[in-house]
């Protein structure tokens, strides 16, 4: 019994104890309190280094909701998220930040309890079409869809982050820079231009373009999509590319009103192959572009532009050709990111595009 219990001191003494002095040593950076594997005594990559506070500013919630205010994170759960960190670089390879693990507060939890007031809801009262807002005290500005919040089969990867641990190469012993503040995170973007710093307010908006709404219409179909950006219209799109390669996704596809569809398979192109040309990659784009995806019957979703154009989970939207005069055709969308098929647009007309200023 004393050979197991000096075993256990000296194994936790090994997982808590700090770093080699010139690693700790962050000026101005106020440490967390917790054990650090500096020994690799568990399968856990992520807490093998220091773990740093990030100060966080007053952060507000407004919008279409009927109880805005101050966010209490006072009872949030703490939700973590592994991030390799990138920013745009038009000329060549994206330029690498850093490897970090994030710590802090979700989204989905901090808006959790936020009443929804649409203003137009008396038009199209699902909530797909809301989006929100996220701006720092510089004035920039990010955009997140509510469905890439709500709907996505991984929640909790939208955290406002309040300590950041660095996630070092084992044999480089690289130290990437640490951030001096709060941060949005997006852990599903590729390019993370999203994560901006000290976020201070977040609006909840629903899309602001109105539809001809004809509920229940049938036969429903759409024999092109006309595609818009800032109300201007770009093109049509009326036949598939000769050059796409189709994908096929195995799906359990599960409705939030109806339950199970269908456990069938989608083949169809990814969306964004379709959508580059006409809405190209930029800073400002990843940052606050918004799409909305239309049917003939008016119902429609909202998008960010990042969850289309920049994942790094593979979890596409895809762009299905049905048979010709098949009801719900001629395009449908699946967004394989989804849990819930709410986001399935059938027979697609109108594609938007807009940037969030």
């Amino acid at each position: 019994m004393k050979c197991l219990s000096l075993f256990f001191i000296i194994f936790l003494s090994l997982i808590s104890c700090n770093q080699a002095p010139d690693r700790m040593a962050e000026k101005g950076k106020k440490p967390v309190k917790q054990l650090i594997d500096t020994s690799d005594m568990t399968n856990n990559f992520y807490d093998n280094t220091e773990t740093f506070s990030l100060p966080v500013k007053d952060l507000y919630v407004d919008g279409e909701i009927a109880n805005p205010g101050k966010v209490n994170f006072t009872g949030l759960p703490l939700h973590s998220v592994i991030v390799k960190e990138a920013l745009l670089d038009t000329t060549g390879s994206d330029r690498f930040v850093g490897a970090y693990r994030y710590d802090g507060y979700s989204l989905f939890d901090i808006l959790d309890k936020r009443i929804l007031k649409k203003v137009n809801s008396s038009e199209f009262k699902p909530i797909i079409d809301l989006y929100v807002e996220i701006e720092n005290e510089k004035g920039e500005k990010v955009v997140f869809s509510w469905g890439e919040i709500y709907y996505p089969n991984n929640l909790h990867k939208i955290l406002i982050a309040t300590s950041v641990s660095r996630i070092v190469p084992s044999k480089t012993k690289e130290l990437w820079p640490l951030p001096d503040a709060s941060r949005i995170i997006a852990a599903s973007d590729l390019v993370t231009e999203r994560n901006i710093a000290s976020p201070v307010r977040i609006t909840i908006r629903s899309y602001p373009h109105s539809f001809d709404m004809k509920k229940g219409l049938s036969p429903m179909y759409s024999q092109q999509i006309d595609l818009y950006s800032s109300s201007q219209r770009l093109g049509q799109i009326n036949t598939l590319p000769s050059n796409t390669s189709n994908e096929t996704y195995n799906a359990i596809f599960y409705g939030r009103g109806k339950g199970i569809h269908s456990t069938t398979p989608f083949n169809g192109i990814l969306l964004k192959d379709l959508l580059i040309k006409y809405f190209p990659v930029n800073r400002q784009s990843l940052k606050s572009g918004l799409l909305c995806i239309a049917g003939k019957d008016g119902y429609r979703s909202a998008v960010s532009y990042s969850e289309l154009f920049n994942r790094n989970d593979q979890q596409e939207f895809m762009l299905i050709k049905t048979a010709v005069q098949e009801d719900g055709g001629l395009y449908r969308i699946f967004a394989a990111s989804d849990f819930f098929s709410d986001r399935a647009i059938k027979s697609v007309s109108d594609i938007y595009f807009s940037i969030i200023k």
